[in-house]
């Protein structure tokens, strides 16, 4: 039998006691005394801490009443006041939307697209696509889907739908946290949210987690390369350790851990978790996986006229044939780190001394996926399904147009999915008529706000945050004919990755190695998972 490694702690130093009994007085500082189960076997190995730089990652807990909403939305977002067209859309349910849809597409199976909308995912009920607004040489607008993620941003973006309720979103997203970590719980435990960035929406998620279930909730930090985790795995159940050193067992975790967390959480777990981390092999955080996602589920919605719209895609792709795959897009287009998210790990072709700058680069891993570019109607790429260029933002005062991209955060209920929140995001450069060779193409089409600090942090560069309220979305030039296809291509996106999840689990719950290797054959990727 296989021996796993089970990391034993030396306490950490407790938190002064303040007046009131409890360990500090904000949230933070707040170490409840409970006790970890009994938890080494035979089949465990003891190892101590490698190093004590990560001593400040403690698990906090937060209670009903912590959510306060100046710590869980951007300055911005709090004097927002959300535009009447998205409050109108949001207002919609999924029988309106099929049925405006079909209005416009008389081609669809209106009935299916009802169908797929009141669709509840078994392993990946909570998620948000990044979407283009794009048209092509007719002048024909659609939303095509750039990627999907697992467990995404953008709570902290969407102004309150109605003032007094400025949690709904985080409620929305904890709902479909508490279907799925109430079902069938293999282990008694707390409750727990752990993460490796945004902790404004992490611990938004903790505060409404408590205040729903009525129960004091972890709030943990769990990040990629911490020789010394607050979080262990015993029998594969999760345990957090809290600021005097004790293990709690956990039964239910919401899970907002983005970089490669299949290095640090078992494919298979007696904890419940939202997402599972086989959402994210599957295609959440695997675009290699979600293109091969996305091309069976086509095949199998074709005769209902519905799919999910992508720029081109070859997958599987070995680093000296990504030239060639260049060319053949007429020597323009993204090439993609399948495994990597929040912006890293992509790359705009559309000139030579792009394609020159990604070839000297260093690469982690064996394969790529390389996608037709959308760029302006000059130069985008050549595909078979012809040119498609961004439609961009409404002109400024300098008639400038800007690449702007949409997310649209979606979440699973007993009644089907649900939009939950939406935001859009501008380049920082206006997109160029005529390209000039010698200027680099990422700032006129990168769109991402998240910026990776040296010491391995995060940051925003919020100031291209475009939000869903009177001043800003008037700059995007969609209508809610836009937010009903953008939503549509966001649920058929999920729905694919959840079926290829589906696929990659055998019927006694295991995880499928062997057809895994057979779709994603990188060996790299395959040495993480162990």
């Amino acid at each position: 039998m296989t021996t796993k490694q089970y990391r034993c702690y030396s306490p950490a130093p407790a938190p002064a006691s303040a007046a009131d009994g409890t360990t500090g007085a904000s949230v933070s500082d707040r170490w409840p005394s409970l006790h970890i189960p009994a938890s080494a076997t035979a089949n465990y190995t003891v190892v101590p801490p490698s190093s004590v730089q990560y001593r400040n990652r403690r698990s906090a807990q937060l209670v009903a009443g912590d959510f306060e909403q100046a710590r869980h939305f951007y300055p911005r977002v709090l004097n927002a006041h959300i535009h009447p067209l998205v409050a109108a859309f949001f207002q919609m349910d999924n029988a309106q939307v099929a049925a405006r849809y079909g209005h416009l597409n008389p081609a669809v199976d209106e009935a299916k697209l009802r169908d797929l909308l009141g669709v509840q995912p078994q392993h990946f009920a909570w998620a948000g696509s990044d979407l283009l607004s794009v048209t092509n040489g007719s002048g024909e607008r659609q939303m095509v889907v750039v990627e999907t993620n697992s467990c995404p941003s953008g709570q902290k973006s969407m102004p309150p739908l109605q003032d007094s309720d400025a949690s709904s979103g985080y409620r929305a997203v904890v709902g479909a946290a508490l279907d799925a970590l109430h079902a069938d719980a293999h282990v008694d435990g707390d409750l727990a949210v752990v993460y490796d960035k945004n902790a404004m929406e992490a611990s938004g998620y903790a505060a409404v987690l408590a205040a729903e279930s009525n129960e004091q909730v972890w709030l943990v930090e769990h990040y990629d390369g911490d020789p010394d985790p607050p979080v262990a795995w015993v029998a594969d159940t999760m345990h957090v350790r809290d600021g005097s050193g004790t293990w709690h067992a956990i039964r239910g975790c919401l899970r907002y851990v983005t970089q490669r967390p299949w290095n640090r959480i078992p494919l298979r777990t007696r904890t419940r978790m939202l997402n599972p981390v086989v959402a994210c092999l599957a295609g959440g955080r695997n675009k290699m996986m979600a293109a091969r996602a996305y091309e069976q589920l086509n095949a199998e919605l074709q005769p209902h006229q519905l799919s999910v719209r992508v720029p081109e895609t070859v997958y599987n792709v070995v680093l000296a044939d990504v030239p060639e795959w260049v060319r053949r897009m007429g020597g323009r287009a993204v090439i993609k780190n399948p495994y990597s998210n929040a912006g890293q790990g992509v790359w705009t072709v559309a000139t030579p001394g792009d394609l020159d700058a990604f070839m000297r680069l260093d690469q982690p891993y064996a394969k790529f996926v390389v996608q037709g570019l959308v760029g302006n109607a000059g130069w985008s790429s050549s595909t078979r399904h012809g040119c498609l260029y961004h439609a961009g933002t409404v002109p400024d005062t300098r008639n400038r147009v800007y690449v702007c991209d949409l997310r649209v955060m979606v979440a699973a209920t007993s009644s089907g999915f649900r939009p939950v929140s939406i935001y859009a995001r501008r380049a920082r450069d206006p997109l160029a008529r005529v390209l000039d060779a010698g200027t680099p193409s990422w700032n006129m089409l990168g769109t991402n706000l998240s910026v990776r600090n040296s010491d391995g942090s995060w940051s925003t560069d919020a100031d291209r945050l475009v939000l869903m309220d009177c001043k800003d979305f008037n700059q995007l030039g969609i209508g809610i004919d836009d937010l009903i296809d953008a939503y549509v291509q966001t649920v058929l996106s999920v729905i694919a990755i959840d079926k290829m999840a589906q696929r990659l689990l055998r019927p006694d719950g295991a995880f499928d190695y062997a057809l895994f290797r057979e779709l994603n054959p990188d060996d790299a990727l395959l040495d993480e998972l162990g």
